[in-house]
């Protein structure tokens, strides 16, 4: 999942976290949670509104799911409690000016 690979990349670039392996461990307890969240309102869109629309489900599951990549990457990979000199404003140095974090 791009979600936790952001999240992984981010926790490494502000040394956040012990090491490699505790976070690898917490990212991968996430990984199933991740997917069921953003799982079912694929599904519920699908039930719902894909029957007759099918391509304004598919453009509200991705605006879902690119907004929901966002929300885990920025509450999850950059917290606001972890001061750190190699993150500035906790913000990894590779992140995108243009994305609000």
């Amino acid at each position: 999942m791009v979600c936790v690979a952001a999240i992984g990349r981010a926790w490494a670039a502000c040394d956040i976290g012990i090491k490699a392996a505790a976070n690898s461990m917490t990212l991968a307890f996430l990984v199933p949670l991740i997917w069921i969240a953003t799982s079912v309102p694929w599904m519920i869109l699908h039930n719902t509104l894909g029957r007759r629309y099918p391509r304004t489900a598919r453009v509200t599951g991705l605006v879902f799911t690119l907004w929901f990549a966002w929300f885990l990457v920025t509450w999850l990979g950059m917290p606001d409690s972890y001061p750190d000199p190699f993150c500035p404003g906790n913000v990894p140095p590779w992140w995108p000016s243009y994305l609000p974090a």
